[in-house]
């Protein structure tokens, strides 16, 4: 996975799927703001790439950019499109999967 910590300008307006390229058969991730209580990423995944399943101690909001991906939760894969956002509860086993190419915001909250 390509990572990017370029950060990104508080107070100024920009356009997140400008802020995040996608890279030939990769991953690329680009952190915007990170603290003890959670982060937020923006991410680019060419067709076919993906995370494996895993876990995070974080309620995770996810919203799609650009293009499609499966998302899986407690083994239950969902189909996710442009537009559309879907919440990944705490602690449970979580896996996304690129149908098409797709950009995601990703935005984590640490649970109390």
């Amino acid at each position: 996975m390509n990572q990017d910590t370029g950060t990104i300008e508080k107070g100024k307006p920009f356009h997140l799927s400008d802020n995040v390229s996608y890279a030939i058969g990769s991953v690329v991730s680009k952190t915007l703001l990170k603290k003890k209580s959670g982060n937020i990423t923006l991410f680019s995944f060419e067709q076919g790439q993906g995370l494996s399943e895993h876990t995070a101690p974080f309620d995770a909001v996810v919203y799609i950019l650009d293009g499609t991906a499966e998302i899986s939760i407690g083994g239950e894969p969902r189909t996710v499109s442009e537009g559309e956002l879907l919440i990944m509860p705490a602690n449970v086993p979580h896996a996304l999967q690129a149908v098409e190419r797709f950009k995601m915001l990703l935005i984590m909250i640490k649970s109390e």
